[in-house]
């Protein structure tokens, strides 16, 4: 037995719509391995049930698997509204989503991230709309710093931000990707967290490397 293996045998099990999704998408989906997947997506769940958020927004939805895990953690009245730029995914998203009771509680936003963040800030300035208390960055690593910047400008006081793949398969410290766009990219994000004392943050070694940030204050 693999550590691996143990950590799934050890936590709480798949749901059978996760593990549904698990299965469509490793025999449907070119590089499967975007999965979230068992342990991660029960991090997720855990980190959005101790923060009982009204309001979560995710960045990069893939196959719906992570946006239903941090579905598990909202308030009743809760909403969560997840963004994919790849519109070919939009069929399989809403089939995955419709698994579960909780997709009722899910927006999918198809289109680009940054495009859509902004058109959320506008909302919020013409119709106080509510501000976001948990945002997942899981979507073109070459943005996570513009992400950030964004992002931090629809977050509530106190809110919490997760960056998933932050060690990249371990080429974050490997000379050898000094020129990979993605690696050099998730670099300067790091870099950026590090040095922004608004933000409290600790990078977790789970799978890809998770980013857990609290916006201890607003933007200006």
């Amino acid at each position: 037995m693999t550590l691996p293996e143990y950590i799934e045998q050890h936590s709480s099990p798949e749901s059978p719509v996760l593990q549904q999704i698990t299965r469509s998408t490793h025999l449907e989906v070119i590089n499967p391995r975007m999965l979230s997947g068992h342990v991660q997506g029960r991090v997720l769940s855990m980190l959005s049930q101790m923060i009982r958020p009204k309001r979560i927004l995710e960045l990069g939805t893939f196959t719906g698997y992570s946006a239903l895990c941090l579905a598990e953690g909202l308030t009743e009245d809760g909403r969560l509204i997840t963004i994919e730029h790849n519109d070919e995914m939009e069929d399989s998203i809403r089939r995955n989503l419709a698994l579960s009771p909780l997709g009722e509680k899910i927006e999918l936003v198809i289109g680009d991230a940054k495009e859509a963040m902004r058109r959320l800030g506008e909302r919020r300035e013409a119709k106080g709309a509510e501000v976001f208390d948990l945002v997942f960055i899981d979507a073109d690593k070459k943005e996570y710093c513009d992400y950030l910047d964004l992002v931090l400008l629809l977050m509530r006081e106190g809110g919490w931000i997760l960056a998933d793949n932050t060690l990249w398969d371990g080429h974050i410290i490997e000379s050898a990707y000094d020129k990979d766009k993605q690696t050099v990219a998730l670099r300067a994000f790091n870099d950026k967290v590090a040095q922004d004392e608004r933000l409290e943050k600790v990078i977790l070694p789970l799978r890809d490397g998770l980013t857990i940030i609290r916006v201890k204050e607003l933007v200006n």
